[in-house]
């Protein structure tokens, strides 16, 4: 059953249409695990304030400190990483084992929570997220 938040018809204010993916403690919380969303404006931001409003979910999944955003025991970085590493800023951080995905992707791979959504884009809130290699 999917669930559609309210918005104006602003046509200043687009309405984009995504499918959210809830695993753990916020399907536990929200009470589905897949279903359509509509918010007002393009953005994951938007799209996470909107759901906010309407779900109790903000604690489970976003980060304030840093040091909500890491798990302790984690091995400490070298001074030069491989590649290219993508952090989000502080307050724009899961929580340490919950992850927002974007499409398949964490959404630090794309633009953070300035990640454009398009129609039918897929969200995936997950709390708890486990990796392993």
């Amino acid at each position: 059953m999917g669930t559609r938040a309210s918005a104006s018809e602003d046509p200043q204010s687009p309405l984009t249409t995504v499918e959210v993916v809830c695993t753990g403690h916020v399907r536990t919380a929200v009470g589905d695990h897949r279903f359509e969303y509509t918010f007002e404006g393009t953005t994951l931001r938007e799209f996470l304030e909107a759901f906010f409003e309407e779900y109790d979910v903000e604690e489970l999944l976003i980060a304030e400190t840093e040091a909500e955003s890491t798990a302790h025991g984690w091995a400490p970085a070298p001074d030069e990483l491989p590649g290219t590493w993508r952090k989000n800023p502080e307050g724009d951080q899961t929580r340490a084992y919950a992850r927002i995905f974007v499409n398949g992707r964490f959404n630090e791979h794309y633009d953070g929570f300035e990640t454009r959504l398009e129609e039918g884009d897929r969200v995936a809130l997950m709390n708890p997220f486990f990796f392993c290699c």
